[in-house]
C-alpha cells in the first residue's frame, strides 16, 4: 500500500489501531506497518497500536496516547500533579489509572504506567482540549486522592512533605469541597487518615 494514501486517511487521528485500519482497508497487510516502522514514519506504541512519528513531539501528545492505548483510563497521580504545577519534579513516565489491570508499556515515545482502581472510583476527571483532540485527566483533587490511595506509604507528614506540593496552590486553589466529596466516595478509612495528615500539614 502507498504510505501517502494511508497517511491521508489516518493522520488527523494522530494515532491509530490495527482494528481501525482493517475497518477501512480490509485487505491491509501488516507488513506495511513493519516497513513504515523501519523507515521511521510510524512508531509502535503497544501490540496493535501506532502513532505517526511527525506528531509525537506535539505538547502533551503523550497524554492523548496514554488515553488511547489503554481504555478506560485517565491521566492522574504524579503526571497530573506535575501538569497542574502542584509538584515540581519532571515526570519521567506518563502515569494513569484504569479499571483494567495494572500494567506498563515502554516504547520510543514514553513509558506509560497504569494503576488499577475499582471501577466505581473512575470519577473526578475531565476532558481538556489538546488541539483538535481532548485528553482525560484527573482534577487536582482527584489526582491527590488517587495518589494517597494507590501509594499508601504516603502516610506520614515527612513522606507527604517529600512530594514538595506547591503550598500556594494547596492553600489557595485546591477545592477542599470537591476533595471531601471525592473522599467520601472512596469509603476508605485508611485514606481518610492519610488525607487528614495531608490537610493538617498544610493547615487547610
Amino acid at each position: 500500500m502507498n504510505y501517502l494514501g494511508f497517511r491521508s486517511q489516518f493522520i488527523e487521528l494522530g494515532a491509530f489501531s490495527v482494528h481501525q485500519v482493517n475497518a477501512v482497508f480490509p485487505n491491509f497487510s501488516p507488513n506495511n506497518l513493519t516497513r513504515w516502522q523501519q523507515e521511521g514514519l510510524i512508531v509502535k506504541l503497544r501490540q496493535g497500536f501506532y502513532v505517526f512519528q511527525e506528531v509525537v513531539l506535539q505538547p502533551n501528545f503523550a497524554f492523548f496516547l496514554s488515553n488511547f492505548i489503554y481504555k478506560p483510563s485517565y491521566i492522574s497521580l504524579h503526571t497530573a500533579l506535575a501538569f497542574y504545577g502542584i509538584i515540581p519534579e519532571a515526570v519521567t513516565q506518563i502515569t494513569a489509572v484504569s479499571s483494567l489491570k495494572t500494567t506498563n508499556f515502554q516504547n520510543d515515545v514514553a513509558q506509560f504506567s497504569y494503576k488499577k482502581i475499582k471501577s466505581d472510583l473512575m470519577f473526578g476527571y475531565e476532558q481538556k482540549p489538546l488541539g483538535n483532540r481532548a485528553i482525560s485527566i484527573a482534577t487536582p483533587e482527584k489526582a491527590i486522592l488517587d495518589l494517597l490511595y494507590l501509594y499508601p506509604f504516603y502516610n506520614t507528614e515527612s513522606e507527604i512533605e517529600n512530594l514538595r506540593f506547591d503550598e500556594d496552590f494547596i492553600r489557595n486553589e485546591l477545592n477542599i469541597g470537591n476533595l471531601n466529596i471525592y473522599l467520601d466516595k472512596f469509603n476508605n478509612k485508611k485514606l481518610v487518615e492519610r488525607v487528614r495528615i495531608f490537610t493538617d500539614l498544610y493547615e487547610i
